[in-house]
Formats: C-alpha cells, sequence, structure tokens
C-alpha cells in the first residue's frame, strides 16, 4: 500500500524505525505521508531524468535561547566549541551565533526587535529549546515549488537571505511533522 512505499522510502532516506513509528503516532499517517512524499519522491526528473532538485545535508538545528550571551559562553568557554561571532539579521528578527560541530552546525536565536518571532517562541517557553531543523537543498524555488504541489506549506515561499548569505525558506510545522523546516540552498 501507499504508507508501505513512504514508510521504505524513509527508512532508505535514513529515519530510523523508532522515528518513523514516533512520526507516524505523533501526526497521523495523512499529514506525514504528504510530507514524506513531498521531501523524498524519486520521480520527479526533469528531461534529462536529473532530478529538479535535491534534498542535501543537515546544515544546522537552531536553539531560541532568552540570553545569547550567556548560551555563547556555555558552548564556547564551558564545551570548547568554537563559536561565531553575532549576527544581527533585522530582516529576520534575530541575532545568532553559530556553534561549530565538526558535522553539523548549531544556531543560538535570540529576538532582535519587538517583532521578533523568536520573542514569541521565547514567551511560549521562557527557558528557550529547539526552535528549528535547517537541511540544504540543491534548488530552493524548484523544492518550495515541488513541495507547495503537494500540499507542503512554505510560510513564506519567497526566499530569504538568511544567516549564511544563501537564500532560505521555512516550511510549516503542521505540514512537516511538526518540525518547523528550514531549508536552505546550498
Amino acid at each position: 500500500n501507499d504508507h508501505t512505499k513512504i514508510y521504505i522510502k524513509m527508512a532508505l532516506a535514513g529515519w530510523t524505525r523508532s522515528l518513523l513509528v514516533s512520526s507516524l503516532r505523533t501526526v497521523g499517517k495523512r499529514s506525514l505521508s504528504t510530507t514524506v512524499a513531498a521531501l523524498y519522491s524519486v520521480g520527479d526528473t526533469g528531461s534529462s531524468g536529473e532530478r529538479l532538485w535535491k534534498l542535501g545535508r543537515l546544515n544546522h538545528v537552531a536553539i531560541a535561547v532568552p540570553d545569547l550571551s550567556k548560551a555563547t559562553k556555555l558552548y564556547k568557554d564551558i564545551m570548547g566549541a568554537k563559536c561565531s561571532g553575532i549576527v544581527n539579521l533585522p530582516e529576520h528578527g534575530v541575532s545568532t551565533v553559530f556553534v561549530e560541530l565538526g558535522n553539523c552546525k548549531l544556531e543560538l536565536l535570540a529576538p532582535l526587535g519587538k517583532d521578533s518571532p523568536i520573542q514569541g517562541y521565547l514567551d511560549k517557553k521562557p527557558g528557550g529549546g529547539m526552535h528549528h531543523v535547517c537541511i540544504e537543498v540543491k534548488n530552493i524555488n524548484k523544492a518550495v515549488s515541488y513541495m507547495a504541489d503537494r500540499g507542503v506549506r512554505a510560510i513564506d515561499p519567497k526566499p530569504k537571505i538568511g544567516a549564511h548569505g544563501k537564500p532560505v525558506v521555512f516550511l510549516h510545522p503542521k505540514d512537516c511533522g511538526g518540525v518547523l523546516l528550514e531549508i536552505e540552498e546550498e
């Protein structure tokens, strides 16, 4: 059946059995099917048979923090990690610091300005917490269009320039298994 095919695609994509089972329980088969079909479909190719877009590597996991300097000290001074300087992104309403982990990064996010989406998050979770996951894609416009055609909504489908100076789009958590998913062009 269709759910079995999706389960197989997820497994081939590296999802563990426990993550698959918990995802199915958490979001229900219908919405999970939509997200997985959009992210892992193998049939979307151009006339040459090449993929029109490609899901890439995990770029970073973002953590909302109430105090950016305190959080940076934890990772830099106590854990010995290499941390970037503070980057203010007024168009996103955030200040960021990246923590280098070797295979990917952590992005520490603090509110910048009164309309910051991070402030709204911290109002609900004053101690902070995991905010989003960022995955790279080869072509962001094709990826957004492809997923929209399959029912995966973007918060704003028009890419904005993110902290790495590359185009980014956030996908709605209700369509992505309860996770705010950021896609960033490679």
